[in-house]
This record gives structure tokens, sequence and C-alpha cells, in this order.
């Protein structure tokens, strides 16, 4: 009995770690972009950084998204917007804000139209830095998320029995 509930265990921990690293490398953001920091994450989409060789590809629907990016100002009259985008997610759901804007409010912090930070109205899990942070940084953002939901880019590259380890 004791074995089995061992296999049992093994085979769920297995089973887990394959749907983490499935929804991992399929993110797919919904865009919200507000600002000047979304021509940056309309350029991090084009061909010379492709996102969608990591898996990233960008919707228009929160029901079909996994994480939001807020790229911008987020204003008041914004702000009751994102939450319902953000509800509308299914779980799990993760956000990443993008720029200083978005992370604290920006040039326009002492606005009293200016949101001081996205993480006021939803919840963020990673912070990208900048005025406007460049598609570098996004991308690298972007990987962050995906080792937090549980896929690590730099996994794939452990097991090197395909060609041989012995050469190096």
């Amino acid at each position: 009995m004791f074995i089995f509930y061992l296999k049992l265990e093994w085979i769920s921990l297995k089973l887990v770690s394959i749907i983490s690293w499935a929804r991992g490398g399929s993110l797919w953001p919904l865009t919200f972009g507000l600002a000047c920091c979304a021509v940056e994450m309309m350029h991090a989409a084009m061909s010379r950084y492709d996102t969608d060789r990591f898996g990233f590809i960008f919707r228009a629907s929160p029901r079909h998204s996994d994480f939001i990016i807020i790229a911008g100002t987020l204003t008041n009259k914004m702000a009751p917007v994102l939450r319902r985008l953000y509800e509308q997610m299914p779980d799990p759901r993760w956000m990443l804000s993008m720029g200083s804007c978005a992370n604290g409010g920006g040039y326009y912090h002492y606005s009293y139209s200016v949101v001081r930070g996205s993480d006021r109205v939803v919840p963020v899990d990673i912070y990208v830095p900048g005025c406007p942070p460049s598609a570098e940084a996004l991308i690298y953002g972007l990987l962050q998320l995906q080792g937090k939901v549980g896929f690590v880019l730099s996994d794939l590259n452990k097991n090197n029995e395909w060609y041989g380890g012995d050469h190096i």
C-alpha cells in the first residue's frame, strides 16, 4: 500500500510539473497599452525581438489571456476598466507592470488624476522599470514571469545527451 502511495505521489508531482511547464511556455498576454510604453510593447512583438518564439501571443480578449501587461500611465478613469478586465480573466492570472508610470505614477505622480502605482488596483507580479523600458527589458520581465509560472528557459539546455556531453 505504501509503495502504491509513493507511485501515485510521484505521478501527481510529474503531472503538476508538466502542466506548469506547458502553461509557462504558452503565456498569452492581454495588451493594455495606455501611453508611450505601449509603443515599446509593440516593438517587442515585432520581428526584431519576436516574442512569439517565447510563446507570448498577444490577445485582445481577457477571457483568452493569462496575464495583463499594463503599459503606461494608469489614470483614475481607467482604473475601474483595468479591474474589470482583471476580474474577467480565468484563473490563474498574472500581472506585469511596465514603465515608471504604471509602477508608481512616474513623472505624473503628484497629479490628481493618476493612480500612484497599478498595484493599488490589481495585484502585480512583475515590475519592469524604465521610462519607457526598452523591448529587451520587457522581454526580460516576460522571461521572469515564465520562471514564476514554472517554465525556465535555461532548463531546456541542461540535458545535453542528444549530442554527447563529453566534448566539453
